[in-house]
């Protein structure tokens, strides 16, 4: 019986398999001492945000690179702003609507406040703004967007442990926003009386726009939060290598006794200090020689310490290393191109976040306004699109002949090819229609054209010739040959 006892055993034994980064050692027990199990909106709790928060602006405001990388990512997500474009059966209702469209979104300043909002995103985490009716407007369409920052956004009595709300947000039971609470004054203000009052808005009313990087996350983190103590060490070793030149030149010159322990030098105080002139020459104290010193710099080269630090704090931005430094000296045409498709696709992703979050929210309520007061025919939905400012291609020619190439296959439309330069293919071809008759009128076509093509009877002459030249090469050397 024993043979069969041990088999069942090993049968029954089980295979346990380890994985390194669940064991806790004297060697990873400090870094991972931070590591927690809480919820989104337990993490990212007021006091953290408001942290947080205070330490991205101030990197901001003092720190040239994150100024300039978080300008960098409003202007390239926004640009000069996006273009409606009506898709509906009613072409005249469709140009009505995107008509004045485009000159409410100028009269607002609609794309510079969405830029704000891409930088308040990027250092603050959430971008607040309010559907507001603002009489001081000049056209038939009061509604403005209102910018607030999130601070205001905030509950001050509110309970602790509340199921239906997160420090300024109401929801419902199935997560959806259905209040917001904001601070009449700003929390940071200079108000003499400053106080916590605070009012209650509709959700309709309020654009709530932040990266949800995990389940049931309610508010927002920088974008920028791990680049924070990178930003700090950038400015730190530029410190430390300023503070070594100086250093080096405030010692001009050291003094150092070439005599043995047991010999004699000229006695001297120990660190004084001697005044020396520019281009002067001076006799050092007998057993005394002078040394200057060498302005040694860290380990690591300056250029490249900063190099390595900037392509890390891009990663978290999706950025490429050459446009968060704006520097691509070091590229060639392929790595270049390379790293632009990766951080254009995410501007791509970026702006369709947007589009749902902000515009599309914000066209309807101007379709709701704009119904009665432009007389626009009844319509349940009004089909549309987005169309955002292209990038310039690096090489103008090639892109040209791939877009020639990609229309000649069929592998694209003219609503494509514009769509990629934020342009409407119909006004296009209505500008180009009106630009050839133009032209037809003035008589430039026809001139151009017999500019351009040569006469036939010249090409003919041009063959002959050509022909007759060939025949005299070949009677030459033929010739010559039977010499």
């Amino acid at each position: 019986m024993w043979p069969f006892k041990r088999r069942d055993a090993r049968r029954e034994r089980l295979v346990r398999a380890k994985i390194d980064v669940a064991q806790s050692n004297a060697n990873n027990r400090r870094h991972w001492a931070n590591a927690d199990l809480l919820s989104a909106d337990a993490e990212a709790s007021a006091s953290v945000r408001r942290t947080v928060r205070s330490r991205a602006r101030y990197e901001v405001v003092n720190n040239s690179y994150a100024r300039g990388i978080v300008l960098t990512l409003a202007n390239d997500l926004v640009g000069s702003g996006p273009r409606l474009q009506m898709q509906s059966a009613n072409t005249k209702a469709n140009e009505l609507v995107e008509k004045a469209w485009a000159t409410w979104a100028r009269e607002i300043k609609l794309a510079a406040k969405l830029r704000t909002m891409r930088q308040a995103r990027a250092q603050d985490g959430e971008a607040f703004a309010l559907l507001v009716s603002n009489p001081a407007l000049r056209g038939l369409i009061k509604l403005d967007l209102q910018l607030i920052e999130a601070d205001q956004v905030t509950t001050p009595n509110q309970a602790n442990g509340a199921r239906n709300a997160v420090d300024g947000i109401v929801f419902d039971a199935f997560g959806n926003p259905q209040a917001y609470h904001i601070l009449k004054e700003h929390p940071g203000a200079n108000a003499p009386n400053l106080t916590s009052a605070y009012k209650v808005v509709p959700a309709d009313e309020v654009i709530h726009w932040f990266r949800q990087d995990r389940p049931g996350q309610s508010r927002g983190l920088p974008d920028i939060l791990p680049a924070l103590p990178l930003f700090a060490q950038l400015r730190r070793f530029t410190d430390a290598v300023i503070t070594a030149a100086e250093s080096a030149a405030a010692f001009a010159v050291v003094m150092k006794t070439s005599m043995p322990e047991c010999g004699f030098a000229q006695e001297t105080t120990a660190w004084t200090e001697y005044a020396l002139e520019h281009g002067g020459m001076v006799f050092a104290p007998e057993g005394w020689e002078p040394t200057q010193i060498t302005p040694q710099q860290p380990a690591a080269s300056y250029e490249m310490f900063k190099k390595e630090v900037l392509n890390e704090i891009a990663r978290c931005l999706n950025i490429p290393y050459n446009i968060a430094a704006c520097n691509s000296s070091g590229y060639n045409y392929a790595s270049g191109r390379l790293d632009h498709q990766t951080y254009y696709k995410a501007i791509r992703v970026e702006q369709d976040h947007l589009e749902m979050v902000a515009l599309d929210r914000l066209l309807d309520a101007w379709m709701d306004e704009a119904a009665f007061r432009l007389g626009l025919p009844a319509q349940l939905e009004w089909p549309h699109a987005w169309m955002w400012r292209g990038w310039e291609h690096v090489d103008p020619a090639k892109e040209a002949n791939a877009q020639k190439t990609r229309l000649a296959s069929r592998t694209t439309t003219l609503a494509d090819e514009y769509a990629r330069e934020g342009k409407d293919w119909e006004q296009q071809l209505r500008q180009a229609a009106r630009e050839q008759q133009l032209c037809e009128e003035l008589g430039l076509i026809t001139q151009q054209a017999a500019e351009d093509e040569p006469a036939p009877d010249a090409r003919d002459d041009d063959d002959d010739d050509d022909d007759a030249e060939r025949n005299e090469e070949r009677d030459d050397a033929t010739a010559e040959a039977t010499r």
